[in-house]
């Protein structure tokens, strides 16, 4: 095996630097994750992720863990109403019946993403993952690298994985080329204890998702872990306006009139999102990889996930995408027809720019939809083709 006896370093705890360790781990390599948060408690996790069956399920089934994800599913999550700006519901699937086929390609299960943590940080050998280590720089040394982070660790590293997300500190070691702005900012609203703040929201959402279109706006929900909600309110804007607007985030008067101006002609149902907020709301500008983008293969040093391929949230393919590149990554660098590695990591990347340009352009294409003039009608055709 070409990486026995090798050192890994990968740099990042999130899905796919978890996901790629335990299944290095399960072909005994030498693994270490290095992590900024704290410990395993110090990140508020995001809304929850659907696996897909050929990618974040698939991986999951080769780490073994399958029954345990089973176990921590978000029964229901996958259920999604749409309504217009009036909150007026035009679709919905809650009352499609569960055929229990836990196999099929249109079973998506959800997970909290603290749960997922959960389960992959449990299924790690001890002490597997370095927490408070925030990667600053590297520099080659002998065959490999040396890595330096803020705390003032320092270690050495045959082989390096950047699995640091949309802002990688490591992608600039390997390549040149960095994102671009897609033209839509996306507004984070959190709301704790949903059932109680804003009942009626929650009993629409039913444990499931909403999605609200009007003309070239948007706003996406869905149900989090306990009775929390988060809720994305999504545009199209220019690329600093999220610096510049002049909007104090923590201000929930300011916050409330902007959203009156921005999303003119949207019933006043809304406006206890904004009212009931956990502050400060949390702008996201939404950048994507170039769909053509390349670079030369380095023999000890990858990157997976956002770090190599960051995409628009509209396809639903971010985190699946970076559990794929877990189990190809994994299956290229464990397997016995590369005779070197710059071999195998090459092979791992090719396959990844290709399928990840796929998934980005189809999540271009849905963002362009979702925020275009007539956009209700528009998803409504998409989901009547694929339902």
């Amino acid at each position: 095996m070409l990486i026995q006896n090798k050192q890994i370093a990968i740099i990042g705890a999130g899905p796919a630097g978890l996901t790629l360790a335990r299944l290095l781990q399960l072909k005994g390599a030498l693994v270490k994750v290095y992590e900024r948060d704290f410990n395993k408690n110090a990140r508020v996790q995001g809304s929850p992720l659907d696996m897909h069956e050929e990618s974040g399920s698939a991986a999951l089934r080769k780490a073994n863990l399958w029954e345990e994800f089973i176990k921590n599913v978000h029964v229901g999550a996958d259920k999604k109403v749409i309504v217009n700006e009036q909150a007026e519901i035009v679709f919905s699937d809650h009352n499609l019946a569960n055929t229990g086929d836990l196999t099929g390609k249109n079973f998506r299960p959800e997970i909290d993403r603290g749960s997922l943590r959960k389960v992959l940080l449990e299924s790690l050998k001890p002490e597997t993952v370095i927490w408070d280590s925030h990667f600053v720089s590297m520099e080659k040394q002998n065959e490999g690298w040396r890595l330096h982070f803020k705390n003032g660790l320092t270690v050495y590293a045959d082989i390096v994985i950047a699995a640091d997300g949309a802002n990688s500190k490591i992608r600039p070691y390997i390549t040149r080329i960095k994102p671009f702005y897609s033209g839509v900012t996306m507004v984070e609203i959190n709301i704790r204890d949903a059932e109680k703040a804003t009942p009626h929201i929650y009993t629409l959402l039913n444990g499931g998702k909403i999605m609200a279109f009007g003309d070239t706006k948007c706003l996406l929900g869905g149900q989090k872990g306990k009775n929390d909600l988060g809720f994305y309110l999504s545009f199209k804007t220019y690329e600093n306006w999220a610096i510049d607007n002049g909007l104090d985030y923590s201000d929930k008067v300011q916050l409330l009139e902007w959203f009156k101006h921005e999303y003119s002609g949207w019933s006043g149902y809304w406006y206890q999102l904004l009212e009931n907020a956990v502050t400060p709301l949390i702008p996201r500008p939404i950048y994507c990889m170039p769909l053509d983008q390349t670079w030369e293969t380095i023999p000890n040093l990858t990157m997976i996930g956002d770090a190599a391929h960051v995409m628009p949230p509209f396809a639903g393919e971010g985190a699946n995408m970076s559990m794929r590149d877990s189990l190809e990554l994994s299956e290229c660098l464990t397997s016995d027809k590369f005779k070197t590695l710059q071999e195998a990591i090459s092979s791992y990347e090719v396959n990844m720019r290709k399928r990840a340009a796929t998934a980005a352009q189809e999540s271009l294409a849905n963002g362009e939809r979702m925020h275009s003039t007539g956009a209700l009608e528009k998803m409504l055709s998409v989901f009547d083709r694929n339902p």
